[in-house]
């Protein structure tokens, strides 16, 4: 069974709770989150809004996402999953965003970041947090387990009511 219908209504149920809301960041996962998210009635209480950043240039454009920064480290890595946290936070109204940025392949992989490697970014009021994670299976499987591990992370890091 697909957990994240569960984490969707937890998510509701605690930003609701805390009269807050969210905003997305999304390149690999192209939306998916967001569609997650606005799938449930209601969810404009506490869903803002969701970017879907899939090229470098969107990445810049609409999150602030410096240029040189993606040519520096890359479009999958931590800084810019940072960046980009903290870009759609900057962007809107929302108090929490969730960015991720990753290789769902089955092609773009590479030695250093092969498919299903996967940068996450959470931007709270304590500040922004990353993480990096890799995930076996195609790329239906692989975006699946970035929207699940998205939104736990997102519940993780909600501030104490």
């Amino acid at each position: 069974m697909d957990p994240t219908p569960a984490l969707v209504d937890a998510l509701a149920r605690e930003l609701k709770a805390r009269g807050q809301s969210m905003v997305t960041a999304e390149s690999c996962t192209g939306g998916l989150i967001a569609g997650a998210c606005t799938e449930i009635s209601g969810s404009s209480d506490w869903f803002e809004r969701g970017f879907v950043t899939y090229s470098n240039a969107a990445k810049s454009e609409l999150l602030g996402v410096p240029a040189a920064l993606i040519e520096q480290h890359g479009a999958v890595s931590e800084p810019v999953a940072r960046a980009m946290a903290a870009g759609a936070l900057a962007h809107s109204p929302a108090h929490l965003a969730v960015a991720v940025t990753g290789v769902a392949g089955p092609t773009g992989g590479s030695a250093e970041k092969p498919e299903g490697t996967v940068w996450f970014g959470w931007a709270t009021p304590e500040g922004v947090f990353t993480e990096h994670q890799r995930f076996d299976g195609d790329r239906a499987a692989v975006r699946q387990a970035a929207v699940r591990h998205a939104l736990a992370g997102l519940l993780r890091r909600l501030p104490a009511v």
